[in-house]
């Protein structure tokens, strides 16, 4: 990984920008695995994103239980995947993972559970608790494509 960053988000608004500047830079194709442990932020920034994306009266629901939800924007599908539930990195090939990394834009929760179905070429955001009850801090890394577009 050559691109390397670490934001402090010192409130939810903090993490809605974050999403806001995410969505600026998302093109086709792109991948983006959010870690975290439980009630670290990785759905609100996913939400946040979405709604960059595709205006901020989309309904964006956590897809804990149905592991993938689509939206349509002016740039593409996006695709919103929570795999915490997924007990084999060859169940997220039945929800069309391949398709979606192709064809579209994805936010994956729970990326470790792709195993080798991760995209090299992803970018990851690590997020954890920060020193206050709201805040969290957000650790950015990716390839050198993704250092030229965070610019």
């Amino acid at each position: 990984m050559s691109f390397q960053l670490s934001l402090d988000l010192p409130d939810p608004a903090a993490t809605d920008a974050l999403g806001a500047r995410l969505a600026e830079i998302l093109r086709i194709g792109d991948v983006v695995a959010l870690e975290g442990p439980l009630g670290s932020g990785k759905t609100a920034l996913a939400r946040a994103t979405i709604r960059a994306l595709t205006g901020p009266a989309e309904d964006v629901p956590s897809p804990t239980f149905t592991l993938v939800q689509v939206y349509q924007s002016d740039v593409g599908p996006l695709y919103h995947f929570d795999l915490y539930r997924l007990e084999a990195p060859d169940q997220a090939v039945e929800l069309g993972v391949d398709d979606a990394f192709s064809d579209g834009i994805s936010l994956v929760e729970w990326p470790d559970r792709l195993g080798g179905y991760l995209p090299r070429r992803h970018l990851k955001i690590t997020l954890a608790a920060g020193a206050d009850k709201d805040s969290r801090v957000a650790r950015i890394s990716g390839g050198v494509q993704w250092k030229e577009r965070w610019r």
